[in-house]
C-alpha cells in the first residue's frame, strides 16, 4: 500500500515534478498573504470594509479588460519570459504593500496586481500546453492542481500562525514573506527549459500570425463561457452551501470547516483519479457529463436538507458537498483537455486571454442568481439552479464542433497535426526535478 502511495504521489514527468514546484510556489505565497489580506488592509492599510470590496471590484474589473493584450503580448514575447517577469513584477509589488496607507495608493496596488496577474495566468497557461507532450498533458496538470491546493494549504498554515500573534509586525511581513516566494518562483521559472514559442527570434516576434483570433472564433468563445458557467459548482461550494447551512438547516456551523477542509483533502489526493482517460475533446465531454452529474446531484441533496434534522442533515450537507467537489475535479480535467485541443497553436497566450473573458462571462453572475434562487425559491430553485448546468453540458456538444470545424478552416493542418502529436524533440534534454520541489 505504501508503495502505491509513493507511486501516485510521484509526478508523472520530471518535467511536470518542476511545473508543479511553480503552482506550489505561487500558492505558498498567494495563499499566505491571502490568509491575511482583510487583517492587513484594515488594520495595517486603514481601510473600510467598504473600500476593500471597491478595490477589488474595480481592480476585477481592470484584469477584466487587459486579458486579451496581455495574451497578446504572451504570443509576442514568448510564454515563459512572460510568465517570468509576471513572477517578478508581483514580488516587486507585494514588497510596497507595507508602505501603502491610504485607498488611492491601495486602488493602484490591486489594479496594478490583477492586470500582472492576468499576464502571469496567460503566460503559465500558454506555456504548460506549449511545453508539456499532448499525452502527458491532462495528467500533468492534474497533478499541478494537487500540487496548488497543497500550496494554498501551506499558505493558509502561515497566514494563521501570523494572525495568531496579533502583531502588527507579523502582519507586515506577510506581504514580504509572499514577495519572497514569489522571487524564488520568478528564478524557478527562468530555469524551465523553453517552450517552443520562447524559441523564436526577435524577427520572428515581428511577424504578426496569420489566421483570425480567438476573438472571432465563436466556437471557443462559446465553449469557454460554458465552462465559466460549469465553473459555478465553486459558487455552490464556497457561497451557496454554506449560506443554506445556516439559514435554512439545523447543521451546527462548525461543520463549515469540516466541509471545506474535506474539499482542500479531495482536490490534494483526487485530480490524478479525476483526470485519467481524458486526453482529446470526446474524452473531455465525458468528462463534462461526470461534472454535471455530480452537480446536479449536489442541488437534489442539499435541497433535501431543508426537512432533515440532526445527523441526517450533518450526513446530507456533507454528501452535497464531496458531490459539488466531483464537479470541480471532473470539470478541471475536462477544461485542460478542451484548452490543449480547441486552442489555435500559434496564439495559445491570446487564446488564454479570450477565454478569460468569456469565463468570467459565465460564472459572474452566479453569485447573485444561485443565492437568490436558493434562498427565496426553495427546492424549485435549487432544481432550476440543476437545470441550468443540464442546459450548459447540452450546448458544450455543437460549442465544441464549432470551435473544432474554425480551427480546421483556418489553421493549417500540419501546425495542428504538430500541436496535437506534442512530442519533444529528440534531442531535447529536460533537466531533473530538484528533489527538494513539489511541482507547483
Amino acid at each position: 500500500m505504501f508503495a502505491a502511495l509513493v507511486r501516485y504521489a510521484r509526478p508523472p514527468s520530471p518535467l511536470a515534478g518542476r511545473l508543479s514546484a511553480q503552482s506550489l510556489l505561487f500558492a505558498l505565497g498567494d495563499g499566505t498573504f491571502l490568509t491575511g489580506s482583510a487583517v492587513f488592509f484594515t488594520v495595517i492599510v486603514g481601510l473600510s470594509a467598504a473600500e476593500v470590496g471597491l478595490g477589488l471590484t474595480l481592480a476585477g474589473i481592470a484584469a477584466f479588460l487587459a486579458a486579451v493584450p496581455m495574451g497578446k503580448l504572451v504570443d509576442r514575447f514568448g510564454p515563459k519570459r512572460m510568465w517570468a517577469v509576471s513572477a517578478v513584477g508581483q514580488a516587486a509589488m507585494f514588497s510596497v504593500w507595507p508602505f501603502i496607507d491610504d485607498f488611492q495608493g491601495y486602488l493602484l496596488m490591486a489594479v496594478g496586481m490583477e492586470v500582472i496577474g492576468t499576464l502571469g495566468g496567460a503566460a503559465h497557461g500558454a506555456y504548460t500546453i506549449d511545453v508539456l507532450p499532448a499525452d502527458e498533458r491532462v495528467k500533468s496538470r492534474a497533478y499541478m492542481y494537487s500540487a496548488l491546493n497543497v500550496g494554498f494549504t501551506l499558505g493558509a498554515l502561515v497566514g494563521g500562525v501570523a494572525l495568531a500573534f496579533d502583531s502588527d509586525d507579523l502582519l507586515q511581513a506577510i506581504p514580504w514573506f509572499t514577495a519572497a516566494v514569489f522571487i524564488v518562483n520568478a528564478v524557478a521559472i527562468v530555469r524551465l527549459p523553453n517552450a517552443s514559442h520562447d524559441e523564436r527570434s526577435p524577427e520572428e516576434r515581428r511577424v504578426k500570425v496569420p489566421g483570425p483570433g480567438p476573438l472571432r472564433n465563436p466556437g471557443w468563445l462559446l465553449t469557454t463561457f460554458l465552462v465559466g458557467v460549469g465553473w459555478t459548482n465553486q459558487v455552490l461550494l464556497h457561497l451557496v452551501i454554506p449560506l443554506w447551512l445556516v439559514q435554512e438547516t439545523d447543521a451546527p456551523h462548525v461543520l463549515l470547516a469540516f466541509l471545506f477542509g474535506t474539499n482542500t483533502v479531495m482536490c490534494i489526493f483526487l485530480p490524478m483519479a479525476a483526470s485519467r482517460g481524458v486526453r482529446d475533446v470526446p474524452t473531455a465531454l465525458r468528462a463534462v457529463h461526470l461534472s454535471a452529474t455530480f452537480f446536479v446531484l449536489s442541488c437534489v441533496i442539499t435541497l433535501a436538507t431543508h426537512d432533515t434534522v440532526g445527523w441526517m442533515t450533518i450526513a446530507l450537507v456533507w454528501i452535497g458537498h464531496v458531490t459539488v467537489t466531483g464537479a470541480e475535479l471532473y470539470l478541471s480535467a475536462a477544461s485542460w483537455a478542451l484548452e490543449a485541443e480547441l486552442m489555435d497553436p500559434r496564439q495559445r497566450g491570446a487564446y488564454q486571454g479570450a477565454a478569460e473573458l468569456t469565463m468570467t462571462a459565465g460564472k459572474v453572475w452566479a453569485p447573485a442568481v444561485f443565492t437568490f434562487l436558493a434562498m427565496s425559491w426553495g427546492a424549485a430553485g435549487w432544481l432550476v439552479i440543476a437545470s441550468i448546468i443540464v442546459l450548459a453540458t447540452v450546448a458544450m456538444h455543437p460549442a465544441t464542433r464549432m470551435a473544432k470545424r474554425f480551427l480546421e478552416q483556418h489553421v493549417p493542418a500540419d501546425v495542428l497535426a504538430d500541436a496535437h502529436a506534442g512530442e519533444r524533440k529528440d534531442d531535447e534534454v529536460v533537466p531533473p526535478a530538484p528533489p527538494s520541489l513539489i511541482e507547483g
